[in-house]
């Protein structure tokens, strides 16, 4: 596949704030990109930046290897879904969908067949004359989304496009999306600071923290390997733990209970998160949480265990300002432990 959206070594200052540091990426044609990252690190600007909304004060994007430099948002092979959907009150559901058209040449036979397929494609058809105000949550995200698509972009921008919905409908919403991206072939990238957003429908995904690009993979390869400790926390919780006077760290999923062992614990707390209990407990010092079929009795003292293969180690577990060829070693397991 050839690399359809090409970012190099942009830079994007606002006054003394550097919200994108000397950000070079590739993204395949076709690709589901995530970026991840808490709010404030710089995931917006550098979308904004692709859509044309903001201009770098260095460095390059190229669309289809051509560069964007001095091209309009409006002229960009791109489109965008913001946050909130920006669904017009006063139209209703087609006359939306439709806004983009109103420059284009069409019949109007091209122009309702247009309306007709966006619409069947996010399963909506049959809603041309539903008011937008008589719209779920659900139905706006999927008004906007064909909005979106209806001018067939090269690249899709979706700017935190499940943040407003209702935890009952997001994933369900997550997943049709998903479905509908992958069926229409478009590039797409996914700004989020959800990472229950990117796992399940990310063919790749890149973390930020204050503008800088800090790790670039498969979201398998980042959750299993994650390059320092900042990427390892964004992509879940942590439990720390000093062996040999060195410091781990390992994933709540990978300890269990055993019947003895070095690492004897006691149980503070048991949350039921859905299948299972989610357990907190104490280990020399340390805050563990892990899980269990069952809750366990607060102040009981059990025996914990895991593989020494699951352990993650990292140079520092800093927050870094910059990446360098030490934060990129990827986690290794201990040979002493």
């Amino acid at each position: 596949m050839s690399n359809q959206v090409q970012v190099k070594d942009v830079i994007k200052n606002f006054d003394q704030v550097r919200a994108v540091d000397g950000v070079s990426l590739e993204i395949e044609q076709g690709q589901f990109f995530s970026l991840l990252g808490p709010s404030g690190c710089g995931k917006t600007t550098l979308l904004r930046l692709i859509a044309g909304f903001e201009v770098p004060n260095s460095g390059d994007i190229l669309i289809d290897s051509k560069s964007m430099d001095g091209v309009d948002p409006n002229l960009r092979p791109t489109n965008m879904v913001f946050q909130n959907y920006a669904i017009f009150p006063h139209l209703n559901v087609e006359q939306n969908v439709a806004y983009g058209l109103r420059k284009k040449k069409l019949t109007n036979s091209e122009r309702a067949s247009m309306i007709n397929q966006a619409l069947d494609l996010v399963g909506l058809s049959g809603l041309n004359e539903r008011s937008s105000n008589a719209l779920s949550g659900g139905q706006k995200q999927r008004v906007a989304l064909a909005r979106a698509l209806i001018l067939k972009p090269k690249v899709l921008l979706l700017d935190e496009p499940f943040s407003n919905l209702d935890s009952n409908i997001k994933t369900k919403i997550r997943e049709e999306t998903s479905r509908i991206i992958k069926e229409s072939g478009i590039t797409t990238i996914f700004v989020t600071h959800d990472i229950a957003d990117t796992f399940n429908i990310s063919d790749r995904i890149l973390i930020f923290k204050a503008g800088v690009l800090q790790q670039f993979d498969e979201p398998v390869k980042m959750y299993c390997n994650p390059v320092n400790c900042y990427c390892a926390k964004v992509l879940g919780d942590l439990n720390q733990i000093n062996i040999n006077n060195k410091t781990y760290y390992i994933r709540p999923e990978n300890i269990y209970i055993t019947k003895e062992s070095s690492y004897k614990a006691k149980v503070l707390k048991s949350q039921f998160v859905g299948k299972e209990y989610k357990i907190a407990a104490t280990v020399n010092d340390y805050s563990w949480h892990f899980f269990h079929n069952q809750p366990l009795k607060n102040d009981s003292d059990i025996y914990l265990d895991f593989n020494k293969k699951d352990l993650l180690e990292f140079d520092s577990c800093l927050l870094y300002t910059s990446p360098s060829p030490r934060d990129r070693t990827r986690s290794r397991m201990p040979s002493s432990a």
